[in-house]
């Protein structure tokens, strides 16, 4: 089980989606992916996609516009 971070501060829709997907493409089984963004819509996007994928997704904090997510790959 490998743990990666992505910063996607400041990176506006598409983007964290987009990184996001490409991330979790590449990793394998139980890998812990930990996403920060500032983009609003990320809140809706990033669950959708793991609901996509079946992964399993959780949302640690939101901070002012700052969301940190933990996502484990399936």
């Amino acid at each position: 089980m490998a743990q990666k971070t992505l910063d996607l501060i400041g990176l506006k829709c598409p983007l964290p989606y987009l990184r996001t997907k490409k991330a979790l493409a590449q990793a394998a089984s139980g890998d812990v992916l930990m996403v920060q963004t500032s983009d609003p819509l990320a809140v809706i996007d990033i669950p959708n996609l793991c609901r996509e994928t079946g992964d399993d997704v959780e949302i640690l904090a939101r901070e002012g516009a700052e969301t940190r997510f933990r996502i484990e790959k399936r």
